[in-house]
């Protein structure tokens, strides 16, 4: 039987208090099940923003999507989560990549490294989350003022774990440890500083899904697999919304744009067959939108809620 649909929503957009909780209070309307914040420079501080979409909604988990972890010290990082998930009310689901954006590694004026330097970093950063998170006295005594202080602890003895990626390496790492794999649909332009993508094909993600599928055959409890959704658009005359991304990808056609995993557009029965479609072929349940999409996909969720009621 497939895995039930999870929705998630990622907030790009930094927004004042009373916008960003209306924000979040439209997304739970919306019938979206997570909030999620990336962690890029110059958008919002990502656990800030999700204690405040906690304290404006009562339903949706709350994730981030994805922690660079070159921007983090484990040790610190775990006193965030533990935090997080305590003033959230056990609603954190923490969502950790290697981060892929040489340039704002520049800004920050931390080392950006290879491949290998960041997924190693990556893998070190969740092993010490778990020995940390895991441990009784949580991070240390030595380390808190006075000695006597309880340390922050999580709401719960596990936060759930994303880990997000496409290389063998990654996906490894995400079949020994993750909850939830994460894959783009998407890779990184060579050469590019900025962190530009171009879109994988259906044949480039079976490729992938089927690798990590290999992986993480010895595992007693499947992970669920998240797709983030690059364009959505509900309508009778998809070439219109389709042109933007033809024009950052000048090798495509509207019909291959079309048939792109990370691409939904069309009316709205098609798109929802082609979402039953790929949770079939891949095994996508879990599908995350942008925010500029957050309107459009809304139909597509109540329509898949309601065939399963």
């Amino acid at each position: 039987m497939p895995r039930a649909f999870r929705f998630g929503v990622s907030l790009l957009t930094p927004s004042p208090a009373a916008e960003w909780r209306a924000k979040c209070r439209r997304a739970e309307e919306l019938g979206y099940d997570v909030i999620l914040v990336p962690d890029h420079l110059g958008m919002a501080a990502p656990f800030p923003a999700l204690v405040a979409a906690a304290e404006a909604t009562e339903r949706p988990r709350l994730g981030t999507f994805v922690l660079n972890a070159g921007f983090w010290n484990p040790t610190l990082l775990a006193r965030e989560v533990a935090t997080t998930d305590a003033l959230t009310g056990g609603r954190l689901e923490l969502g950790l990549g290697t981060g892929y954006v040489r340039s704002e590694h520049e800004a920050a004026g931390l080392p950006y490294g290879s491949p290998r330097e960041r997924v190693d970093h990556l893998r070190r950063t969740v092993e010490e989350l778990d020995r940390l998170l895991g441990a009784a006295d949580h991070p240390g005594s030595g380390l808190r003022p006075g000695g006597g202080t309880p340390a922050p602890r999580p709401a719960r003895s596990r936060v759930p774990l994303l880990l997000g990626g496409n290389g063998d390496r990654m996906l490894r790492l995400a079949a020994e440890h993750a909850d939830v794999v994460g894959f783009t649909g998407a890779r990184l332009v060579p050469g590019s500083t900025t962190g530009k993508l171009e879109p994988v094909d259906a044949a480039g993600v079976d490729e992938r899904v089927a690798r990590y599928r290999e992986l993480a055959a010895g595992r007693t409890e499947p992970a669920e697999l998240n797709l983030l959704l690059q364009l959505v658009a509900v309508t009778d005359d998809p070439e219109p919304v389709l042109r933007p991304l033809l024009e950052r990808q000048p090798g495509l056609t509207p019909d291959r744009a079309l048939a792109l995993p990370v691409v939904l557009a069309g009316p709205l029965e098609e798109v929802v067959t082609r979402v039953r479609a790929q949770r079939e072929r891949f095994g996508f349940s879990y599908l995350t939108v942008l925010e500029p999409h957050m309107e459009a996909f809304a139909p597509v969720i109540a329509r898949l809620r309601e065939e399963s009621a």
